[in-house]
C-alpha cells in the first residue's frame, strides 16, 4: 500500500520503444512484469576524488573530483498465463532493453514528484536461471543490470526564456526622404539577463537566435564565453528570418541555423560553450541587432542527482 502510488517503466530503443511497465497490477492483464524490492544504484550517483600524495607528507591532498558513471540493479519478477506467454514477455524484454537498438530510458515517478528519467544501456542480467528458487514453468526472477554513463536524472520541464529586441527601422528612408531620422533599438550591449536552473546540478543550455542579427557574444558569470564578431561589411551574421541554434549539450556542442549551415568555425578564438549553474546565476550578453525584429530564446533541461 505505501508504494501504490509508485511508478516505474523502461523503455528501449533511444526511449522509442514499446514502454513497459515494472510497478502496480491495476488490472487482470496478464502476463505481467513486477518489479521486486532490493534495487540498487537508483540515489546519488558514485563520486571519484583525486589527490596528491607528497614525501613530506601524512596522508594525500584533495585535488578535485567527478561524478562517474552510475551503475544501477532492477530485480524483477516475471509472469506468465502459461509457458509460451512467459516466453513471449521474455522476448519483449529482451528485445527492448538490447543495447544494439539503443539506450533505454528508465523512468521513476512517486506521487508527491514528478517524473524523472535516467538515460541508460542494458548491460547484463537476463541471461537466465533456471535454478528451482530462480524460475518455474511461468514465472522467472531476473536482476537487470544497467550502467548510465550520464548519471543525472532529467525532468520533463524544459525551462524557456525569450527576449525580444530591435522591431526598429533603416536609418536611411526608403521613400526619398532624409529627416526626421528614425534610430532603432540596435541590441543589447553587456546586457546582465536572469537564468534559473532549478537541477540539482549544472545543465547545459541551448540557445535560439533569431535574425536579423550582427553579431553576438554570450559571457558567464565565471568569465567563460563564447560567441561571433561582426562583419567587416556590416552584414548579417544571421539572416533575417534564419534561426541559429547553438547547442551546448556535451556530445553534442554545435552552431548550425534552419538550414544546416555550420557556423562553429566563425566562432572567436578559444569559444567555451558553457553550462548553466544550479540555482539563480546570470548572463552577459551582447547582441547586436539590425534593422527588423530579431529575438533570443533560452531552453535547458535540468538535472537531477536522484529522482
Amino acid at each position: 500500500m505505501d508504494w501504490g502510488f509508485t511508478y516505474v517503466s523502461i523503455r528501449g530503443s533511444n526511449g522509442q520503444g514499446e514502454e513497459i511497465p515494472l510497478t502496480g497490477f491495476a488490472n487482470r492483464e496478464w502476463p505481467a512484469v513486477f518489479m521486486q524490492a532490493g534495487a540498487t544504484g537508483l540515489d546519488a550517483p558514485p563520486v571519484e576524488l583525486f589527490s596528491d600524495e607528497s614525501p613530506n607528507l601524512d596522508g594525500s591532498i584533495f585535488r578535485d573530483s567527478r561524478t562517474a558513471a552510475r551503475e544501477v540493479m532492477i530485480p524483477v519478477f516475471l509472469y506468465g498465463i502459461d509457458r509460451s506467454t512467459l516466453r513471449q514477455l521474455k522476448r519483449r524484454l529482451v528485445s527492448a532493453l538490447n543495447p544494439e537498438n539503443g539506450y533505454c530510458v528508465l523512468k521513476v515517478m512517486e506521487a508527491s514528484t514528478p517524473a524523472r528519467y535516467l538515460y541508460c544501456y542494458y548491460r547484463g542480467g537476463l541471461e537466465g536461471d533456471e535454478g528451482q528458487d530462480r524460475s518455474g514453468f511461468r514465472w522467472i526472477r531476473y536482476g537487470i543490470q544497467l550502467s548510465a554513463f550520464d548519471p543525472f536524472f532529467y525532468s520533463d520541464d524544459l525551462q524557456v526564456a525569450q527576449w525580444t529586441f530591435g522591431g526598429g527601422t533603416p536609418f536611411l528612408r526608403q521613400d526619398g526622404g532624409l529627416f526626421p531620422l528614425s534610430l532603432s533599438q540596435g541590441g543589447i550591449p553587456r546586457s546582465s539577463i536572469p537564468i534559473v536552473n532549478p537541477g540539482d546540478v549544472k545543465a547545459w543550455p541551448v540557445w535560439e537566435i533569431r535574425g536579423p542579427v550582427k553579431a553576438f557574444k554570450f559571457t558567464a558569470q565565471d568569465g567563460a564565453s563564447f560567441g561571433i564578431k561582426a562583419r567587416p561589411d556590416s552584414s548579417d551574421i544571421v539572416p533575417d528570418g534564419r534561426v541559429l541554434t547553438v547547442d551546448t549539450r556535451p556530445g553534442h556542442k554545435t552552431l548550425k541555423d534552419d538550414r544546416g549551415k555550420n557556423y562553429y568555425p566563425l566562432l572567436d578564438s578559444s569559444p567555451a560553450l558553457w553550462p548553466v549553474p544550479s540555482g539563480s546565476s546570470t548572463a552577459g550578453v551582447e547582441l547586436v541587432a539590425s534593422a527588423g525584429s530579431a529575438s533570443l530564446r533560452l531552453t535547458l533541461r535540468p538535472r537531477y542527482e536522484t529522482y
